[in-house]
C-alpha cells in the first residue's frame, strides 16, 4: 500500500491509510463505502442545518452540480459537534437540505467528526493534516486527491464558491 505524507500540518503523521478505506452510513442508512468514489475527487464538508455557514449548502450544491461529471464527489458529513447546530434526527436533516438547499450531493448519518469519538475518517484526516488543520467548527472542508490522499483542507470561513476553493478542486480534476 502507498505510504502517504500530506506535510499540511505541523503535527502531520505519516499513514498507510487513504481515504478509501473509510466508509459512513447514509443519511438514508444504507452503506456509503468511500472506495466507491475511488479515482475520484472528493470534497468532505462537516455540516449543520442551524450554522451561520448554512448558507454555504447552496455553494455546495452548486459544486457538485457544476463538477460532478468530471469527477467531484461533494459529500456532507451532519455534525452536532459544534454549537449543537444540528437536528437530532437524519430525518429532520434530510428534509431539511431537500427543502431548502434542494441538496442532492451524498449526505452521511450524524457523526462526530472531533475528539475521541471521532468517525475514523475524521481521525484519520486529522492525523494527516495536523491539529492546524483540524475541524474548529462547521463547514470545515477537505479536499481529497483522486488517490485518496488529502489534497488540501479549508476552514469554515473559507467559502465553497471561493478562488482558492475553485482552484483546488480544478486542479486535483485535471489530475483524473
Amino acid at each position: 500500500m502507498l505510504l502517504t505524507l500530506v506535510p499540511l500540518g505541523s503535527e502531520a503523521k505519516v499513514t498507510e491509510k487513504n481515504a478509501y478505506d473509510f466508509g459512513f452510513v447514509s443519511i438514508d442508512g444504507v452503506p456509503m463505502e468511500l472506495a466507491k468514489y475511488k479515482n475520484k475527487v472528493l470534497l468532505v464538508v462537516n455540516t449543520a442545518s442551524q450554522c451561520g455557514f448554512t448558507g454555504q449548502y447552496s455553494e455546495l450544491q452548486a459544486l457538485w452540480n457544476k463538477y460532478k461529471n468530471r469527477g467531484l464527489v461533494v459529500i456532507g458529513v451532519p455534525s452536532a459537534d459544534f454549537g449543537n447546530q444540528e437536528f437530532n434526527s437524519n430525518k429532520k436533516v434530510k428534509e431539511f437540505c431537500s427543502v431548502n438547499f434542494n441538496i442532492n450531493f451524498p449526505m452521511t448519518h450524524i457523526s462526530k467528526v472531533v475528539g475521541d469519538n471521532a468517525h475514523p475518517f475524521f481521525q484519520w484526516a486529522t492525523d494527516n493534516v495536523g491539529v492546524i488543520g483540524t475541524p474548529r467548527w462547521n463547514f470545515h472542508k477537505f479536499l481529497i486527491d483522486s488517490k485518496g490522499r488529502i489534497a488540501d483542507w479549508f476552514s469554515s470561513t473559507t467559502s465553497p464558491s471561493s478562488e482558492k476553493i475553485i482552484k483546488a478542486i480544478e486542479v486535483q480534476l485535471s489530475k483524473i
